[in-house]
């Protein structure tokens, strides 16, 4: 991935090591609290959020705003489907993508000049950014998530816990198992450069979504009957997997349409109110189609023709 180096703009920087794809961590770790005792109060039109429809860690951002009914509270710029030479791109040449309309930025990477005008690092979506103090509160998808689940539940939000306290320890233990086997996993596998860091990797995703299959026998969402964070988490990986992550990143040992529990979780959730806007299947596709490093002749294939609405049978095992 393209990277800042002291604050100026690098060619691409892959991190492997043996082999093995290393995502970095997120360095902008700030939170916006209710009462501003971090330093960032929830204020509506005080926040700005950079996003590409194409990233799934995005993507999970887009859902919770959208849920939370954040629309007029936190604004919104969405990047081009596809990186270009300077990473990701806001202009409005793409149907659903738009410019910066808060600061005017055509590239990510000017917002991390901006706010860390020494940064070193990856320009990742999503960033959520402050207007007033000028700088980045964070990159870390996780964490704006938690943001968006509670934090302007004072200043408008809808009403909605998608991280309630009851249930915090097995959220927290099933998004470690997710992120670790399948959110991360279809990279890990994608952008191995060794065959058995391949082989390790794809194992792994499968164990997971098996492993799931199984546990959505028996329960609705991933945490008992009632969705929550750990079910969007999930959502935004399942809804790329035939799309992207089958062929290009390898992860073909099965469809996700023949996992039965695992396909009509998706659709379940893929119809929640609101949720079909926040998915573009054609961003997706040209986003990772469009990654040199795994498609180097960048064809593009055709966008797949998926009946997202068909029905599904989850409601037999209850929850709403």
């Amino acid at each position: 991935m393209p990277m800042l180096i002291e604050g100026k703009w690098s060619p691409e920087i892959r991190p492997n090591v043996g082999g093995r794809f290393i995502r970095a961590d997120s360095q902008f770790r700030d939170f916006i609290t209710a009462d501003g005792s971090s330093g960032y109060k929830a204020e509506p039109g005080r926040y700005h959020l950079y996003v590409a429809y194409g990233c799934p860690w995005a993507n999970r951002t887009i859902i919770m705003r959208k849920l939370k009914g954040l629309e007029t509270l936190v604004s919104i710029s969405i990047s081009l489907p596809a990186m270009t030479e300077g990473g990701w791109t806001f202009e409005d040449s793409f149907p659903g993508s738009t410019i910066d309309q808060v600061n005017g930025f055509h590239y990510l990477y000017e917002a991390y000049a901006a706010a860390r005008p020494s940064y070193t690092g990856s320009c990742t979506v999503p960033t959520l950014w402050d207007r007033q103090k000028r700088t980045i509160v964070n990159n870390e998808s996780s964490e704006i998530l938690r943001m968006f689940n509670s934090a302007f539940d004072g200043v408008g939000a809808k009403p909605g816990d998608y991280y309630p306290a009851a249930l915090r320890p097995e959220i927290d233990r099933i998004n470690e198992f997710v992120y670790h086997n399948i959110n991360n996993g279809v990279y890990k596998t994608g952008f191995a450069t060794t065959q058995q860091a391949y082989d390790e990797a794809v194992e792994n995703v499968f164990i997971g979504l098996d492993t799931l299959e199984e546990r959505l026998a028996h329960q609705r969402y991933l945490v008992g009957n009632t969705i929550s964070e750990a079910d969007w988490r999930l959502f935004v990986t399942l809804v790329r997997f035939d799309a992207a992550y089958y062929g290009l990143f390898k992860c073909n040992l099965r469809r996700l349409e023949s996992y039965h529990n695992l396909y009509n979780y998706m659709l379940d959730l893929y119809q929640q109110p609101g949720v079909a806007e926040c998915v573009r299947l054609d961003h997706i596709v040209i986003n990772y189609y469009g990654i040199k490093r795994v498609n180097p002749n960048g064809i593009i294939p055709k966008i797949p023709r998926v009946n997202w609405m068909a029905p599904h049978d989850r409601a037999r095992l209850g929850g709403r």
